[in-house]
């Protein structure tokens, strides 16, 4: 089977992010879904056992991630973002987590503003009904095994630098401007 790349242009003229960026930033995912795709057939004809078969399984998972961490990220936009329906179960939870959508949106823009790359995820673990605020390194370290990611957020440079320079908290008000809040509760559901 091949991995093929998703369409995001519908997210171009999205407030506050260039198409340059854009634009950018899907050439970017289209590399990993290549290097998928590249991967998963070598795969088929190495040994697993030798030094360029052990290197393409530890590769697979970055890859493998950044394909799949940065589908959730363009998923979780939309240009007709609307505040968060406090009638929802995701509202509901949010605040039973953390207090209230004030205190959940201080924190998960504080993950962000963390020094470092990576990604931030509003993380929800089915067995326990708990939701978290998780700072992912790269793509390989740091996820909650057993989660699903809810809400992702690309604090890779690539992601705003074209656009805001060294300024991440702009880029946070941003995509706190621009999330679609009903994919996020399509998640969890």
């Amino acid at each position: 089977m091949t991995y093929e790349n998703k369409n995001f242009d519908h997210l171009i003229g999205l407030n506050g992010l260039s198409e340059r960026l854009l634009k950018n930033h899907f050439t970017l995912y289209q590399g990993y879904v290549a290097n998928v795709n590249k991967l998963a057939d070598k795969s088929q004809t190495v040994e697993i056992n030798s030094l360029e078969g052990s290197e393409l399984h530890r590769r697979f998972a970055w890859e493998w991630n950044g394909m799949y961490l940065h589908e959730l990220y363009f998923e979780n936009l939309t240009k007709e973002s609307k505040p968060l329906n406090i009638e929802i179960a995701l509202y509901k939870k949010i605040t039973e987590r953390f207090g209230s959508y004030e205190n959940w949106e201080k924190d998960f823009r504080a993950t962000g503003a963390m020094r470092g790359i990576g990604w931030v995820i509003l993380a929800y673990d089915k067995k326990t009904g708990r939701m978290f605020n998780v700072w992912v390194n790269e793509h390989d370290v740091g996820h909650l095994a057993g989660t699903t990611p809810l809400l992702v957020m690309d604090v890779f440079e690539h992601a705003f630098m074209v656009d805001y320079d060294l300024k991440r908290a702009d880029y946070i008000e941003t995509f706190i401007k621009n999330i679609d809040w009903l994919m996020v509760e399509e998640r969890l559901s």
